[in-house]
């Protein structure tokens, strides 16, 4: 992707995220030796996508590993494959003959369990391929308006200590929201965030723990970022004094 080099400042962002081109690269490169608010800038850049990552990664369903083992226990174990005898009387033919429908029943059920193992695991890797086509359209969204030229980041820390940083795109009208530290809500309780239009305080999504969301509405006309504990699935309007006002980054 191609970005304007006429100010290297512009490129701080996408060269956290290894966006330059080898051309674009060696000139903000040159420039970051001599430019330590640049640095600065992409020291931050780099905390935040690492808790992006962090936020995205999806941990393996707490009951798969239980739920494959038990069906491999009624999975029936094949039997070891011996080399047939020489010579067979005809007692150990009628022993083979009478095993057969045994040996067929006994596969017949453990192709059953299969099939029904088979099934879960479809199912179970459908529900993961979902979770990481959602986390990886995450992903994308955040990263765009990190490698944004005209990104901007400020940083807070909230009343009960959470470390905070909103990132800030005009050009892509988009702006996102990261904290760290942020202690567990009270049972019943969320962290709703919200956006500032002329004092009036929008929904602008939730943010269950450490890690990076999207800010929903529109921040073209919003000056602040709010977060507030709410009732869990969120309030019209903050009903708690709110945790944290931060001006948007200009």
């Amino acid at each position: 992707m191609k970005h304007d080099v006429s100010d290297p400042h512009a490129l701080a962002a996408a060269y956290a995220l290894n966006a330059l081109d080898p051309g674009e690269q060696a000139v903000f490169e040159s420039h970051l030796h001599e430019c330590a608010s640049c640095r600065q800038e992409v020291a931050e850049f780099l905390a935040t996508a690492a808790r992006l990552a962090a936020a995205v990664s999806q941990p393996p369903p707490a009951a798969g590993k239980q739920a494959v083992l038990d069906a491999i226990d009624g999975v029936r174990q094949l039997p070891p494959r011996v080399p047939p005898a020489s010579s067979a009387t005809a007692r150990g033919g009628t022993l083979r003959r009478r095993a057969l429908p045994l040996a067929l029943a006994a596969s017949l059920a453990a192709a059953a369990s299969l099939a029904g193992l088979a099934v879960w695991q479809v199912r179970q890797g459908e529900e993961l391929r979902q979770r990481a086509v959602q986390a990886e359209q995450r992903l994308d969204d955040v990263s765009s308006v990190l490698a944004a030229p005209d990104a901007r980041a400020v940083h807070g820390r909230a009343a009960n200590g959470a470390l905070t940083t909103v990132v800030a795109s005009d050009m892509q009208n988009r702006a996102v929201f990261t904290a760290g530290s942020l202690p567990a809500p009270a049972a019943g309780k969320t962290y709703q965030l919200w956006l500032d239009h002329d004092g009036t305080m929008r929904p602008a999504g939730f943010i269950s723990g450490d890690g990076t969301v999207q800010l929903s509405g529109d921040p073209a006309d919003a000056t602040a970022v709010g977060l507030s504990l709410e009732p869990v699935g969120g309030s019209p309007h903050p009903t708690t004094a709110p945790l944290l006002l931060m001006a948007l980054p200009s």
